[in-house]
């Protein structure tokens, strides 16, 4: 079973600095060997989720490894106007964005003679609009095609519309040099129904980079339980609203099917505590059964 796998795909349009933010994302990856779900491939980051609670709780049981919880970032080919008729990479590029949970879309603020943009101007909203509409086409392609099909075969999988999918732009601005103006109000444009997100980040200076990793994990209802010891301290991702046996089978699907409960106690007030024994004569530990719904950072002990 192992820690789920959380996808989120970097796209937009050549020039936008997409490969730049990539590689300071994979500055800050992790040994993928620790995370079974991951593909070692060149384009596939695998980054830590910044979590100071993972810190201190590693250094409070002296823990002799940490685990930080991961998300994989995937560099997606160039989008060019016209790649759901196969312009470009085409549909090369669409293929891989229907395997990612979420969209990381580019959007170049920063004005640079030295990288000349696809479009001959910066102008962040049509740069937008250009993405989303080429999306918005492939589904349509793929609701077209569907419907064909359909009257063949009426077993289908549900369909996977790109436009479903949550989204997160990526203001690229420069610390250094001259930045254009962008209405972030306006970039939740019509046509994409998924959540949308903005964070600001310079890629060569490297800021916002922990925003934008901790923003996408905000963005998909991802929330982190946390398992500590001596061995190790670890932290997991779950589902905003998972059940203590859920949550267990992110671990192991034994901790899900032989679930019998749980030991928990909030980060806070185990640091608080100073030890397990001094939280358990407090009453703090508390046990737990099958339909407990984990809280982000409880600190879980199962039994099963």
């Amino acid at each position: 079973m192992g820690t789920m796998s959380v996808k989120i795909g970097i796209v937009g349009l050549p020039n936008v600095g997409k490969s730049t933010l990539f590689n300071a994302l994979t500055k800050k990856s992790v040994p993928a060997e620790n995370y079974p779900f991951c593909t070692i491939d060149p384009s596939v980051g695998v980054v830590a989720v910044p979590d100071d609670r993972l810190d201190r709780l590693t250094e409070f049981s002296q823990s002799a490894k940490k685990i930080p919880a991961a998300i994989e970032f995937v560099d997606i080919a160039g989008l060019v106007k016209g790649a759901s008729t196969g312009a470009g990479l085409g549909n090369q590029f669409l293929a891989h964005i229907r395997e990612v949970d979420a969209i990381a879309q580019v959007v170049r603020v920063f004005k640079d003679p030295e990288v000349v943009h696809v479009e001959n101007k910066i102008d962040p909203l049509t740069d937008v609009e250009i993405i989303n509409f080429e999306l918005k086409l492939a589904d349509e392609q793929s609701i077209t095609r569907r419907g064909e099909r359909a009257k063949k075969d009426k077993n289908l999988p549900p369909l996977q519309l790109l436009g479903d999918k949550p989204m997160l732009y990526v203001i690229n601005t420069s610390a250094a040099g001259e930045n254009v103006a962008v209405d972030l109000s306006r970039l939740n444009l019509d046509g994409t129904k998924g959540s949308t997100l903005a964070v600001k980040v310079d890629p060569i200076f490297g800021t916002g980079l922990d925003d934008l990793i901790t923003a996408s994990y905000k963005l998909l209802g991802l929330i982190t339980f946390f398992t500590t010891g001596v061995d190790e301290t670890r932290a997991w991702t779950i589902k905003a609203g998972s059940t203590a046996p859920e949550a267990g089978a992110a671990i192991h699907s034994d901790f899900r099917d032989r679930f019998i409960r749980a030991e928990v106690i909030g980060w806070r007030e185990l640091l608080e505590s100073g030890s397990y024994a001094t939280a358990r004569e407090r009453g703090l530990l508390r046990i737990e059964g099958r339909d407990y719904i984990v809280k982000d950072g409880d600190v879980i002990e199962f039994k099963i």
